[in-house]
């Protein structure tokens, strides 16, 4: 399959928005648990990358409060700029290509997003440059790679039709550049980049309804991807669909790795 340019999962489509709750919903206790042992509160500097919906953003903003500061950037802010108010600025920004939108933080989190960044290595030393000594990074994302499968327990027909799926949407993210096994290195790429005190953990969701609710909103969005790459007939995908909906199958997520680290 040729190569083809532009983000697959499109922040303006009408699915977006069905992922970013689930997203919210499966990784937003991960994330603040983390957020959270680094001590965030009144006055911080914070740095989101990539910011896409709001829950992260929102959380961070009453944190900080009034005399802190958020600076929520990503390619595509459309999802993201309800949250623009004090102390909340949303800025459109491609964390691979431009500058740091500042300097000076005392936080910078990703999650989900360098995944998909064609300039993996730019972006992390970028996001790394931007930090006070004594600062904090938490990068966090997905590595399909380590388990590839929608349905771990491939025990009949349903679950075979959706692990096949899963693979076709694996194969589209990777012709377009995603790197899926990037989050297992994380640990590595931070002590690389001159993090100290580096530490990672992993979550991995084995079914709970927002699982369901991320893999119905994901198929649906790349429904015409799969079908015009002949990965999928339209007839599978409606069979799939259904099988989501009648809530029989146990759906996973890619592991979620979190990796973290103090600038010198």
């Amino acid at each position: 399959m040729m190569r083809t340019d532009g983000y697959l999962l499109d922040n303006r489509q009408t699915e977006a928005g069905e992922r970013f709750d689930a997203f919210a919903s499966l990784f937003d206790p991960t994330t603040f648990r983390h957020l959270e042992g680094f001590g965030i509160g009144p006055g911080w500097r914070c740095w989101e990358v990539g910011a896409g919906g709001t829950s992260v953003v929102s959380w961070l903003a009453k944190k900080v409060g009034p005399t802190g500061r958020v600076v929520a950037t990503d390619i595509d802010t459309s999802r993201v700029a309800p949250a623009a108010r004090p102390p909340v600025e949303v800025r459109v920004h491609d964390v691979g290509a431009e500058e740091p939108p500042g300097e000076g933080f005392d936080l910078v989190h990703a999650r989900l997003v360098l995944v998909h960044v064609p300039d993996r290595e730019r972006a992390l030393r970028s996001m790394v440059e931007s930090l006070r000594p004594g600062g904090r990074l938490l990068i966090e994302d997905a590595d399909p790679a380590l388990q590839p499968l929608t349905c771990p327990d491939e025990h009949g027909p349903a679950e075979q039709l959706a692990n096949r799926l899963r693979t076709g949407f694996r194969r589209l993210l990777a012709d377009r550049g995603a790197d899926l096994s990037y989050g297992r290195r994380l640990p590595r790429l931070l002590r690389e980049a001159g993090l100290r005190r580096v530490e990672a953990d992993a979550y991995f969701p084995l079914t709970s309804p927002a699982c369901a609710a991320l893999e119905s909103a994901t198929i649906r969005q790349i429904r015409t991807d799969l079908v015009t790459a002949d990965l999928a007939t339209d007839e599978e995908i409606d069979r799939h669909l259904a099988n989501v909906e009648s809530g029989a199958m146990d759906l996973a997520t890619a592991p979620m790795i979190s990796a973290w680290g103090r600038k010198a």
